[in-house]
């Protein structure tokens, strides 16, 4: 029995992060914990009446880039808006410590180019108070937030700080370098680094063009750093690999898992070119768990798909010489110049021009929708302007270039690149299925002008639980269960992700009924005026941080219980 409860949130329908069935008890909350489960007889220094509701355990995030924002931000939006309570960043071998002065740009263009956080934002916001990851640590925490914060040590500015220019340009590290590499992660995981991420895909580079530091880093130095981290403390080593490498690379992940010990992590997605190449990849790690590896597979819980439009990163005629000649105009006058029939005729008429953009060049209008509202990530390829527009005897491009226009040239394309080799969500159900797999890849604080997908906790809960309509659903204790405790276990965060008695008091009571997810909008929040687009969300009565409301209705309360999360938590039970 719980004395002197700091709150009691009354009458709830519990999913507890266990995935058994749903259930309806009472919830007491003491000293930042959960104190009892049931019938709580105690009144509560604040009562919720939930009656009606789902309540859940805070979501754990464990794939953002929030590696910049959590330098001018305390509030971790958009994720904390969408039942996040705590989240891992520094993942894909990008972040910014360790980190000489002199290469405070060089780290600033490599996360612009990778992850699509514009210069001028991480220039003016990264205050640089550290040069170690140590330092960084200690400087992170001392802020305060309004959900926890784990960090991983980013296997590029590791690589850059010990090698320079050497590192930067891909060469092999020596002996010597491998040695000080591996000093320097033990040293990150005693100041309480969650693990270390690298990246091996040729979609990763530099703003300018260059591929990231890491992209063909040895096995031996993987296993010095992997190897080092592990003996100090539990981490995980978390990777990107590209599908046509990965018969080649991932058998040398798992060879660097096994002679490490050090659990792995890497982004599982199904790719047009190798529909099913995805199932050979979780055959071969299910091979490998069962012969003792610790394996996880992120799963993104949609397709990864870009957003194109004017008021954004790419869209599908700006390599077209006639837009390119008005591409750098404010979007008032680009619209009232597009509006014109001869500037329309004159950019239909012409075909893109070559580019090195490793994510867009030739658009593929069969698989290029409009989102809608709601937004619907799940259409039938019928849907696709390039279907619609033969029905329409019309060109697709006619029908980008108007949609484009609507909503004062806000107007936005969909166009789904990975989890969609078949116009459907099915291999993401599979997927997801898998016992080796969470929810991930949702890059919360990234590609903030051509992706959107910090939203991937709501969307599991109202896609797969509730409103798909063109296949299998899930349930909703399996996926509270996915995105809570199956997250935080993966990261060694043993102490969240329950509704249970001594787990950390991160919980969500939500409408879920209402819970839905609006179209994503462009903001101009960032500092110096950065863009980003963010989704309103609705649904959420109350998010609740070590037994703090930090979000109310949709709105933050003012309140920041969250911290720097040092170190695995609580123990393996």
């Amino acid at each position: 029995m719980a004395d002197n409860p700091d709150l009691v949130i009354r009458g709830g329908t519990i999913a507890d992060g266990l995935g058994g069935e749903l259930f309806e008890a009472d919830i007491a909350l003491k000293d930042g914990r959960i104190a009892e489960v049931g019938r709580v007889a105690g009144k509560g220094k604040d009562e919720i009446d939930a009656r009606g509701k789902l309540v859940a355990p805070g979501f754990v995030d464990l794939h953002t880039h929030y590696d910049g924002q959590v330098t001018w931000s305390h509030d971790i939006t958009p994720s904390s808006q969408n039942g996040v309570t705590s989240a891992v960043m520094g993942n894909c071998g990008v972040g910014f410590a360790p980190c000489r002065p002199d290469d405070h740009f060089r780290l600033i263009q490599l996360m612009e180019g990778v992850e699509d956080i514009p210069e001028p934002v991480l220039s003016a916001g990264i205050p640089w108070a550290w040069e170690s990851f140590p330092d960084y640590m200690d400087w992170l925490s001392q802020r305060n937030f309004d959900m926890d914060i784990g960090a991983q040590l980013p296997h590029a500015a590791l690589r850059v700080y010990v090698m320079g220019e050497r590192g930067a340009r891909r060469d092999p590290a020596t002996a010597e370098d491998n040695t000080a590499m591996a000093a320097l992660a033990g040293d990150a995981v005693r100041a309480g680094a969650l693990g270390f991420s690298t990246s091996r895909t040729l979609n990763h580079r530099t703003s300018t063009g260059d591929y990231t530091p890491t992209l063909k880093a040895g096995e031996d130095e993987l296993t010095a750093i992997a190897g080092a981290m592990h003996k100090v403390g539990r981490s995980v080593l978390q990777f990107v690999l590209d599908q046509a490498s990965i018969e080649e690379d991932l058998p040398m992940m798992l060879r660097v898992a096994e002679n490490t010990r050090c659990p792995i992590s890497f982004s599982v997605a199904q790719a047009d070119r190798a529909p099913r190449r995805w199932r050979q990849t979780l055959d071969s790690i299910n091979e490998a768990s069962a012969r003792g590896l610790s394996i996880t597979a992120q799963i993104a819980a949609r397709p990864v798909g870009l957003l194109l439009g004017l008021e954004l990163s790419r869209n599908p005629f700006q390599t077209h010489p006639s837009y390119r000649e008005i591409a750098k105009l404010p979007l008032a006058e680009r619209v009232a110049r597009l509006r014109q029939p001869e500037m329309r005729a004159a950019i239909l008429s012409e075909t893109a021009t070559a580019t090195d953009d490793p994510l867009f060049f030739r658009p593929n209008y069969d698989k290029m929708y409009l989102l809608g509202d709601p937004p619907d990530y799940e259409q039938p390829p019928e849907n696709a302007l390039g279907a619609q527009a033969r029905r329409q005897g019309k060109q697709p491009e006619e029908l980008a270039y108007d949609a484009m226009l609507s909503d004062n040239g806000r107007g936005m394309l969909y166009v789904p690149f990975l989890n969609y080799a078949d116009g459907n969500l099915d291999a993401v159900h599979e997927m997801l299925r898998d016992p080796l797999s969470v929810p991930g890849l949702s890059d919360g604080g990234a590609h903030c002008g051509i992706i959107c997908d910090a939203s991937f906790p709501t969307y599991l809960l109202t896609h797969w639980t509730r409103d798909r309509k063109r296949g299998e659903k899930l349930s909703i204790p399996f996926v509270v269960a996915a995105q809570s405790r199956k997250t935080a276990r993966s990261v060694g965060l043993y102490d969240r992700g329950v509704i249970a008695p001594g787990y950390k008091a991160d919980i969500n009571v939500i409408d879920y009924d209402r819970l839905h997810l609006h179209p994503p909008k462009v903001h101009y929040d960032l500092p110096v005026g950065g863009r980003r687009l963010l989704q309103q969300v609705d649904g959420y009565d109350l998010t609740i941080v070590s037994g703090v409301v930090t979000q109310r209705g949709g709105s933050p309360t003012g309140a920041r219980p969250g911290r720097l999360v040092r170190g695995a938590q609580g123990s393996l039970q």
